[in-house]
């Protein structure tokens, strides 16, 4: 589905839109609320809280550090720990916790892709909460595509919405893009060798060519602000210098007729102008169903949707 200049139905301005179009990403400032971004911190607290049993359990720690504050409690608890142990609670996390379904399915947020790509939007099974942790080698993401972790499918574009949950400044290694790069093809790319996390890496011959035509910019954003960006956009972020933990979360949309990568998991109809009995609810998503009713219809482009799930 091609993005259009003319501003059809969602909550961008045109010139959002047209920046976009241009540059590859929109900053969107205080685009959510406290209230909007509580039920994913309560679910990233209660997988603080398991990690916390777990640690010690096995003696990795013998302060749990409860009554530590959200953007606190993780680093506490991994001070002076080698990267190891935290890369064995994943680099980033992916669980079907309720918290994580209401974000996706949060109105502002589908107002705004809606602008992007129309009304019929499917919410990518590819959607991480990212725990940028003091000292941690694993916080830092090398330049990349986002494309580069699903190169075979059949999707274009799919809108990235980078949503940070406290401040992210140049200390504690807010996102970095290089404007104008989503229109180039998948780049080569290796994995990358320094901190074991497995993160792609673009091969330092595109970064070389893209240094010559243009700088990238550093996008320090507020909490609560969204940064979209198309997954051809090449980005990474820096190491977190600071005390405290840089939480964020990044979630993924697409038009219902693309490509819904199961292989990557089970993603769900996030809206839906034309048919919105379809729209998933939690209960749907919980149990790994897609739709809420799976209805058959005369729409090819809907019935070739499912029939790939």
């Amino acid at each position: 589905m091609a993005l259009q200049s003319k501003h059809v139905s969602g909550s961008l301005s045109k010139s959002q839109i047209d920046f976009y179009i241009a540059e590859g990403y929109v900053v969107l400032p205080n685009l959510l609320s406290s209230e909007d971004l509580a039920p994913a911190q309560v679910a990233m607290e209660q997988k603080v809280e398991e990690i916390a049993a777990e640690m010690l359990q096995h003696g990795l720690i013998n302060d749990a550090h409860a009554d530590a504050p959200f953007e606190d409690r993780l680093a506490l608890l991994f001070k002076g720990l080698a990267d190891s142990e935290f890369l064995k609670f994943g680099r980033s996390w992916r669980e079907r916790r309720p918290g994580y379904f209401h974000l996706m399915a949060n109105p502002k947020i589908l107002d705004a892709v809606e602008s992007l790509i129309g009304g019929e939007i499917f919410s990518n099974p590819v959607y991480n909460t990212r725990p940028k942790v003091p000292g941690v080698a694993a916080g830092a993401v090398p330049w990349h595509q986002d494309k580069s972790y699903w190169p075979g499918a059949k999707s274009n574009p799919v809108i990235t919405v980078w949503i940070p949950l406290v401040d992210a400044t140049p200390l504690n290694g807010c996102l970095h893009i290089w404007p104008r790069t989503h229109r180039t093809p998948i780049l080569s790319y290796h994995t990358e060798a320094v901190t074991g996390t497995g993160y792609t890496e673009l091969d330092e011959r595109h970064l070389e060519r893209h240094r010559k035509r243009t700088n990238p910019v550093a996008l320090p954003v507020t909490k609560g602000s969204a940064i979209l960006f198309n997954d051809r956009c090449i980005h990474s972020s820096t190491p977190n210098l600071s005390s405290q933990v840089r939480w964020s979360v990044d979630l993924r949309y697409q038009p219902i007729d693309q490509d819904p990568m199961t292989q990557h998991g089970v993603g769900f109809l996030a809206r839906s102008r034309r048919d919105p009995a379809n729209v998933a609810t939690l209960e749907d998503w919980l149990e790994f169903r897609p739709y809420h009713i799976l209805n058959r219809c005369d729409d090819p482009a809907q019935t070739e949707f499912e029939n790939a799930i």
